[in-house]
């Protein structure tokens, strides 16, 4: 089986080098403190830190990206103006008017899946946090990269655990999974995100496959940390790989 390759850019923006092509995943590229703070509205504070590396670098040979929601930490305003208009724009039926608006010429809407070159793009779903929080926080997507020849990859995206996951999970069967574990806190109060224990189900309900785990330090309502998640994962016997940001992973 060929290798892919994935960068943590920061936060959950990735680049993800697979079957030849090179996917930008959730691009949010501005510099610290460019848009606002999920605690204190009013400021702005996110993200919390800069990017690992030039800007320039960050989006060197993009031939594709790929869009799970279009909040600010995932699609930001930098992002919208510094990346090329003409790239193929993968995204969920529901953000196609905002990415539209932003200037985006190849919108490449997935309602189910989509093949590109030698690659399959299937669409999942999920749930940003409880049931009550859906409606403020809105629909977000997760997705599945396949090819011949290559590890399947699933993007769980800004997801919670619950049945839809371990659905996907034991049906998708993946290679490689990547979760977004930051634990995010929804006004301080209600958690939106995976966290240590629900990253460690992910491991554990696919003991086979490579469990990368990003979302986290880079935004103010996320509480999980990198030393945090590799201590539980370690106590509860499960492996998961927590990269730091610009850092590559092989699998």
């Amino acid at each position: 089986m060929q290798k892919t390759e994935i960068q943590l850019i920061r936060n959950a923006t990735l680049k993800i080098k697979y079957a030849g092509k090179t996917f930008l995943v959730d691009p949010a590229l501005g510099a610290k403190h460019s848009f606002r703070s999920f605690v204190e509205p009013d400021k702005n504070l996110n993200p919390t830190v800069g990017l690992p590396m030039r800007v320039e670098d960050a989006v060197a040979g993009v031939d594709a990206i790929l869009l799970t929601h279009t909040h600010p930490d995932h699609f930001d305003a930098a992002a919208a103006e510094i990346l090329d208009k003409h790239l193929p724009f993968y995204l969920a039926p529901v953000d196609a008017v905002t990415v539209q608006k932003a200037g985006f010429q190849n919108i490449e809407i997935i309602e189910d899946k989509r093949t590109w070159e030698s690659i399959t793009i299937t669409r999942t779903g999920g749930k940003h946090g409880p049931e009550e929080k859906l409606e403020m926080l809105g629909e977000v997507a997760g997705f599945v990269l396949e090819a011949e020849g290559y590890p399947t990859v699933y993007i769980i995206g800004d997801c919670i655990w619950d049945a839809e996951i371990e659905n996907n999970l034991k049906t998708i069967n993946p290679d490689i999974v990547i979760t977004n574990s930051g634990g995010a806190m929804f006004m301080g109060q209600t958690r939106i995100l995976m966290d240590e224990e629900e990253t460690i189900k992910v491991a554990k309900a696919v003991p086979n496959a490579t469990v990368i785990a990003v979302h986290m330090e880079a935004l103010d309502h996320c509480k999980v940390t990198r030393e945090s998640l590799k201590a539980a994962a370690i106590a509860a016997g499960a492996d998961v790989l927590v990269p730091g940001d610009g850092e590559v992973v092989r699998g």
